[in-house]
């Protein structure tokens, strides 16, 4: 039966208008129509990996005896679609849905469902000859189809995203730590001068932090390998025949190239999602790192006149509106701006963990979308960073000669020899009186000229 623009379409709550050329189905639309709240999708990468869960349990069924040959290679066919990107505007929902992502899992269904049916010339709607729940969902629940979906899209794209791009940020880094490891600068503690250390040093700083926590997230990984696919509602996988886990899984590994393995307990993991909350806490540090290197490129970098200004970065566009001339550091804020936001998601993250029920955590889609969020926003920003920013930035070696020259905590370097009582003393007056150190030295006749220049050696400093 069919209006206009619609096809009436069935499901177990009665019937509802579908747009006639959709290819999701009656209960899909109900949550188009019921969870109209924002902008927010379901990650696509959610949807990929949902759809390779399908694409999966088809050929256990199939290898199990539970569904025929022509029903599996109808699902593989339309899931191996799905996965090329030709269906991706059919799958609409909002993340603020039902916590479990029921919705989302039977849009993935219904869409399977239809494809099947154009391409053996049935009605769409009409679950023939693939049926969205007793097919494509056989021995599966959204409890179990979708934390797996989260971790499989989590693991996927840290490992073949996130990282190859922090490599590449460090790659750089360490790369002008090399070029300017000979280059001494004054060193800065709360804002202030202090001694010296070399502008190589200085960002081999940053280079390890990022180091430090691409491998925690790395490490935080590991129990998200472990799926609950075999589960179904609780936990106890009724309706999930012996060996379906064992043989999905095995088909999503060959599929990705990374090594998953079944569940150890699927009560824990279904429950609570303390392992995803653990990832997402270390994508926070990365995100903290790269906030800390932010704010040090834009400190070193300020001036050009009025500041420190013993990094020179690239000009990419003009900084005011009202200022002529005026160049910010603009992709240090649009990187602040991506961390602060990581922080607020893993905040929610942590909460959503945290607030789970009995045999369920009913915050699954804020869960993984604020997650593969983080890591998209967090893969681009580095990327631009690194390009538009780190690998332009060079060294401004006449100011920083200038500001080691001037610096009073040189004095650091004489207390060996005069005690650090005399030494502030020399420091009080250069500054009193507007005077180098050596200056100082001799006026209060601490030192001698000699023993001054030997003790004060700036290359043995760093």
């Amino acid at each position: 039966i069919m209006t206009k623009n619609f096809r009436i379409e069935k499901d177990s709550m009665g019937t509802i208008e579908v747009p006639m050329e959709a290819l999701w189905g009656a209960q899909t639309q109900r949550s188009i129509i019921n969870f109209s709240i924002g902008e927010e999708l379901i990650p696509i990468e959610l949807i990929y990996s949902l759809t390779l869960i399908k694409k999966a349990a088809s050929i256990a069924n199939f290898n199990l005896g539970l569904i025929d040959k022509r029903k599996k290679d109808l699902i593989v066919e339309a899931c191996t679609e799905i996965l090329d990107g030709l269906h991706d505007s059919q799958f609409p929902l909002k993340v603020w849905q039902t916590g479990s992502g029921t919705q989302t899992n039977m849009n993935v269904n219904e869409v399977i469902s239809n494809i099947a049916a154009l391409k053996t010339n049935s009605e769409l709607g009409s679950h023939q000859p693939i049926h969205p729940n007793d097919d494509v969902n056989k021995s599966q629940s959204t409890n179990d189809t979708f934390p797996a979906a989260i971790q499989i899209s989590v693991v996927n794209e840290i490992i073949k995203n996130l990282v190859p791009t922090i490599r590449e940020l460090t790659k750089i880094l360490d790369k002008k730590s090399e070029e300017w490891k000979d280059l001494i600068k004054i060193g800065r503690t709360h804002f202030q001068d202090a001694v010296p250390l070399t502008f190589g040093q200085e960002i081999s700083g940053w280079s390890e932090q990022l180091k430090d926590a691409e491998n925690a997230i790395i490490m935080s990984l590991n129990e998200l390998y472990f799926l609950p696919l075999g589960g179904t509602a609780v936990g106890t996988g009724i309706n999930c025949p012996k060996g379906f886990c064992e043989e999905s899984i095995k088909s999503i590994s060959d599929d990705t190239n990374l090594m998953f393995y079944k569940s150890k307990n699927n009560f824990s993991i279904m429950a609570s999602h303390d392992r995803l909350a653990q990832v997402m806490s270390q994508i926070k540090i990365l995100a903290g790192a790269l906030f800390k290197i932010s704010n040090d490129i834009k400190i070193l970098s300020s001036g050009p006149r009025s500041g420190i200004y013993e990094l020179i970065i690239p000009q990419n566009e003009p900084g005011s509106s009202i200022m002529p001339g005026k160049v910010n550091p603009t992709q240090c804020e649009a990187l602040s701006m991506v961390c602060t936001q990581i922080m607020g998601f893993e905040y929610a993250v942590s909460m959503a963990n945290s607030s789970g029920t009995l045999q369920m955590n009913e915050y699954k889609p804020l869960i993984g979308f604020n997650i593969l969020t983080s890591l998209k926003l967090l893969k681009n920003v580095i990327e631009n960073f690194r390009i538009k920013l780190v690998d332009g930035m060079e060294p401004n070696q006449k100011k920083m000669k200038l500001n080691l020259e001037n610096s009073l905590m040189l004095v650091t370097a004489i207390v060996p020899k005069v005690g650090y009582e005399k030494a502030a003393e020399i420091a009080n007056l250069a500054f009193k009186e507007s005077l180098n150190l050596k200056e100082a030295t001799l006026k209060l006749g601490y030192l001698n000229e000699d023993e001054f220049d030997e003790a004060m050696n700036i290359n043995s400093m760093i």
